[in-house]
């Protein structure tokens, strides 16, 4: 799955962690984000952000854009020189450009959570019954071409974005594919062999492509807003039933998070593993129908009700875990639309007296949405995750089964409920059945 695209995989993620680890570190706490001034000059600390493109060509901006490069440029030739792999110009640079447009799209973003406050600080002001200043109509135009251009730029982004993002994933396909089919000789006497190379390859792709894009946008929006959120909290003196809280904002995000996904990962433990033996009994039960269709001693009346009878109970206990998982699930992301307004309703009390307004209130609440959503990824990602560890956990078998290393735990709990003792006996022409009892 891995080592077919990436460089020696486990090394290779390793390094990639504590490599951006480092640069995020010399950025933020080390202090590289001031270096660059001698080149591109510096924004006053008291400037107000800039609101719409100008966004994009700071001082800060341009010089991040070269910090990027130096820090990118090295890590990509070592692996160069160290792998020599086939596909690392695809899965090492393309990925570095992955993470830098994902971290673009984000910046977007936090453009118009700043477009906000002038905004709707502007619609409160002309709500008013003697706004001062007075609001006109060009006024509230000019701000929404603001943000006209912003959405534009951003559509043109993510679609360019995403159709390279698409090329990137099938390349990784492709690499496992050929893997796979490097060793077909050995392999086609597997149990579902063509069903792995083929679907499980395709399914893998399709689900990596969303769910991969979206932990990195995840970490890339934290990386973003987080610092924004720490700066909106000077807004929120206290909070419900703790009162005066430092940085109230975020680790009020932060906990409520760790807690909703903590409470739905205990809540669906059992899903990956019915999910996998979901695939086992489905397939034993296509298997033995397409041998019925050429050996009319195959598929018999008894045989094929019992295998059935696999599927009909596994797709039971997944419904039933599914409907106790949804409980917690649905209930909590109930609470969650509400959370935000209750951390500030102190502050919107308050009002004028902390200098709360409209603006800041939009503000808070989509950069809170923000950090929270991306701290609560496994939660929205949840049914996509167990898809997902399911087919991982079939793609290890199959490759377990190609380099004869032991099986994992649940193929051997498999194996020994059907009575067979070897995976490749699943595949067997000469084994007459493999549901219980027959």
């Amino acid at each position: 799955m891995f080592k077919s695209f990436f460089p020696q995989p486990k090394i290779f993620f390793l390094s990639f962690v504590l490599w951006a680890a480092v640069a995020v570190f010399i950025w933020y706490v080390v202090g590289a984000s001031t270096w660059g001034q001698a080149l591109f000059g510096a924004t006053p600390p008291d400037a107000p952000p800039v609101i719409g493109l100008g966004h994009f060509v700071t001082p800060e901006f341009l010089w991040f854009y070269v910090y990027y490069l130096v820090f990118n440029i090295p890590f990509i030739g070592y692996w160069h020189w160290r792998a020599k792999h086939p596909w690392e110009l695809w899965s090492v640079a393309g990925a570095s450009v992955i993470l830098f447009v994902t971290y673009f799209n984000v910046q977007v973003s936090v453009a118009i959570n700043n477009w906000r406050r002038p905004f709707f600080d502007m619609v409160q002001n002309a709500l008013a019954e003697n706004p001062d200043p007075v609001v006109s109509v060009g006024d509230l135009f000019e701000l929404i071409w603001i943000f006209a251009q912003l959405a534009f730029m951003f559509i043109a982004v993510i679609v360019v974005f995403r159709y390279f993002v698409s090329h990137w994933i099938f390349r990784w396909r492709n690499a496992m594919n050929n893997y796979y089919m490097e060793r077909w000789k050995q392999v086609r006497h597997i149990e579902g062999a063509s069903q792995r190379v083929q679907e499980d390859t395709m399914r893998f792709a399709g689900i990596m492509e969303g769910l991969g894009v979206s932990a990195i946008d995840a970490v890339m929006t934290l990386i973003a807003f987080l610092p924004i959120l720490w700066g909106l909290s000077q807004y929120v003196p206290e909070v419900p039933f703790f009162g005066a809280v430092p940085q109230a904002l975020v680790w009020a995000a932060i906990l409520w998070s760790v807690f909703g996904t903590v409470l739905l990962a205990i809540a669906g433990i059992r899903l990956p593993g019915l999910e996998f033996k979901n695939q086992r009994v489905e397939a034993a039960y296509r298997k033995e129908l397409v041998y019925g269709e050429d050996d009319h001693d195959r598929a018999q009346a008894f045989s094929v009700a019992n295998l059935f009878n696999d599927v009909r109970r596994n797709y039971f206990r997944l419904y039933l875990e599914y409907m106790y998982f949804n409980v917690f699930r649905f209930a909590y992301l109930q609470a969650d639309g509400i959370f935000g307004y209750v951390l500030l309703i102190p502050s919107i009390i308050a009002g004028a007296a902390i200098g709360f307004t409209f603006g800041i209130l939009q503000q808070i609440l989509t950069a809170f949405s923000q950090v929270s959503n991306s701290f609560q990824y496994l939660v929205n990602s949840w049914p996509t995750i167990v898809e997902l560890l399911s087919i991982h956990k079939r793609l290890k078998t199959f490759e377990a089964a190609i380099n004869e290393e032991d099986l994992p735990d649940i193929d051997k709990e498999w194996l020994d409920t059907h009575g067979t003792t070897s995976i490749r006996d699943i595949d067997d022409p000469e084994v007459e059945s493999i549901g219980p009892g027959v």
